[in-house]
């Protein structure tokens, strides 16, 4: 994979092909032009990463050839190159927006070392500027990833409990994105400016989470020290998140209970309750209302914390949702790997439609970063996916055509069909459960012609 693509700018026609060489050598993708006019057409139709350009040439020259690229296409580099070295013209190129400034006869060691220094600062700004969005903005309902009509009216029901200080339930299996809606929420409520907590109450040990939870005064336990505060006290006026709150031993039940009521805690060891003031969103991939008939979960606890229920449903039953997510994946993992994938080719987004992803969002992720680590082209290919999604594409190839939309239809069709099999032709049911309204349902019904 070429490390860069160069414009090379001359009208001296040897110095022009040496530079197309050396640069050619150490990997960079290189055009040549002979003038600024045919510079000026080459960047409305391609895009490069540097113009190395000489200063003084017939025509357009290099100083012009600069506002062109700074009008056409800002994000290029531009470094000038000339054989009549002045203060003046260097502060002038570098005025109009010029990266950088060389002398002929070039060094073209220097030539070399420049070059890599302003790609990598480019690069290194371009992920600065990344991280800066996806701490601003990670978590923003715009940027969640979602066309499907589930999706749409999740996203209203956010927006809705955002507004409030309601104790949440996100419900949904593994790998959906139950975390990602709760920072969401958190982002969208008045105590965004304060602290996010996430607790997995399945990974911490029975026998600390609750101090961990509630904190303990000194002497409380063997090891006990100091007195800690707990994590309740520690998302003072933000959010503690609850992921795995099915996994809670019952003990603690009944002290998360007091905590929601009574907006109260006590540490373990202690004996003088404390104040909290957070907010609560809990989560869990088990069937809360079977395990309160089991027995494992306390009936009370689910009705506090099902003050405001939101079910995400599996990637498979929102299949429209696939490109899109692929494409902010392709993205994500551009910029983390250092890549330049331009997305998926048909054959490839076929296979990923055609997958059940039980795994969920969480395992069409993984996919898609197997595929970058393996692929080289600018398109992820069904070659570079992991066997188990490939063979999903031989075993019904013949199925839909090459469209994307022809393939999204064809799971429609399935899905809704199955949807509409279980309610056994009651339509307002089926609606309800596919996340539609009915005259939606009528208008797929005729489109997909079911």
């Amino acid at each position: 994979m070429a490390r860069g693509s160069i414009l090379v700018v001359d009208d001296e026609a040897a110095s022009r092909e040496s530079l197309k060489d050396v640069l050619g050598d150490e990997g960079y993708d290189v055009t040549t032009a002979a003038d600024g006019k045919l510079a000026v057409e080459l960047l409305q139709n391609s895009e490069f990463d540097v113009v190395i350009t000489d200063l003084r040439m017939p025509g357009l020259d290099g100083v012009e050839l600069l506002r062109e690229v700074r009008r056409v296409c800002p994000q290029t580099l531009v470094i000038l190159m000339t054989a009549h070295a002045s203060v003046e013209t260097a502060v002038e190129a570098l005025r109009q927006g010029a990266h950088d400034y060389m002398i002929k006869p070039l060094s073209f060691d220097d030539v070399l070392a420049k070059l890599g220094r302003l790609l990598e600062r480019r690069e290194l700004a371009w992920q600065i500027q990344y991280l800066r969005r996806e701490v601003e903005s990670k978590y923003d309902f715009d940027n969640l990833i979602g066309e499907s009509a589930s999706m749409r009216r999740i996203m209203a029901l956010m927006h809705k409990v955002a507004a409030t200080n309601s104790t949440v339930l996100i419900t949904g299996e593994s790998g959906v994105g139950k975390e990602v809606v709760a920072r969401a929420i958190h982002r969208d409520s008045e105590r965004r400016d304060s602290i996010f907590l996430p607790v997995n109450c399945g990974a911490i040990p029975e026998t600390l989470l609750e101090a961990q939870l509630f904190g303990h005064t000194r002497g409380a336990f063997t090891g006990a020290v100091t007195a800690q505060e707990g994590l309740f006290q520690r998302s003072r006026g933000g959010t503690i998140f609850l992921d795995e709150i099915g996994e809670m031993p019952l003990s603690l039940q009944v002290k998360l209970l007091r905590a929601i009521e009574e907006k109260e805690i006590l540490p373990v060891g202690g004996t003088t309750p404390s104040r909290v003031d957070l907010r609560i969103i809990a989560a869990t991939n088990r069937d809360l209302a079977k395990c309160c008939q089991e027995g494992t979960f306390r009936e009370d606890l689910y009705y506090r914390l099902n003050v405001f229920g939101i079910e995400i449903p599996p990637l498979r039953e929102r299949r429209e949702d696939i490109p899109a997510l692929v494409e902010f994946l392709v993205r994500r993992h551009n910029t983390e790997m250092n890549r330049r994938f331009r997305g998926v080719d048909n054959a490839a987004m076929k296979a990923l439609l055609r997958m059940p992803w039980k795994g969920n969002i969480r395992e069409l992720d993984n996919v898609i970063e197997h595929a970058m680590i393996v692929g080289d082209g600018e398109w992820i290919t069904t070659a570079d996916l992991p066997n188990r999604v490939a063979a999903a594409s031989a075993a019904d190839g013949a199925a839909v055509g090459d469209e994307l939309k022809s393939a999204i239809q064809f799971y429609e069709r399935g899905h809704i069909g199955n949807v509409m099999q279980r309610c056994e032709g009651d339509k307002k049911k089926a609606a309800d459960l596919l996340g539609i309204s009915l005259s939606s349902l009528y208008r797929k019904i005729e489109e997909l012609g079911l």
